[in-house]
């Protein structure tokens, strides 16, 4: 069955479409969003049937999604990635345009960073210290400091005896 055919389901005839809001909000495509995906189609012996509620697909919610999505400004290419994707809390633009999102407004000035003072002897962040042997000499062992293995051959937790 497609999306704008009537559906045979009796709640469906009870109940009848759930409405479109006419001002859309952030929050309705949000939902929009969460209903295409969790209502999503599931293909079962006797035909494809809604993921969460059994229902004949598309289910009632899912039409309302796809028709709320439509009126967004997304069509039908965009819906179905939208599914494919499968994460119910992706973001989609407010205002949508059909060539993307709507342009941002100019951001303010980001603050300087504040400066840290530089202590002596010590590199400053971002800066590579300068190493004291001569280029290509192995740097010397200190005394008295343990071996070091490696990793791989070291055990991440204590082993169970």
């Amino acid at each position: 069955m497609r999306v704008g055919e009537q559906s045979t389901d009796p709640i469906d005839q009870v109940l009848g479409e759930v409405p479109v809001p006419v001002p859309l909000t952030p929050e309705d495509v949000r939902l929009a969003v969460r209903a295409v995906v969790v209502h999503a189609a599931e293909e079962w012996p006797s035909g494809p049937l809604c993921r969460n509620d059994g229902a004949t697909y598309p289910c009632r919610l899912h039409r309302w999604g796809r028709r709320v999505l439509e009126t967004h400004g997304l069509n039908e290419r965009q819906i179905d990635a939208l599914i494919r994707h499968g994460n119910p809390f992706v973001h989609v633009p407010f205002p949508f345009t059909i060539n993307g999102p709507a342009p941002a407004r100019p951001a303010a000035p980001a603050p300087a960073p504040a400066r840290t003072p530089v202590r002596p002897g010590y590199p400053v962040r971002g800066q590579v210290a300068s190493r004291a042997g001569a280029p290509g000499a192995r740097p010397a062992v200190r005394p008295g400091a343990p071996a070091r293995t490696a990793p791989a051959a070291t055990p991440r937790w204590p082993r169970a005896s």
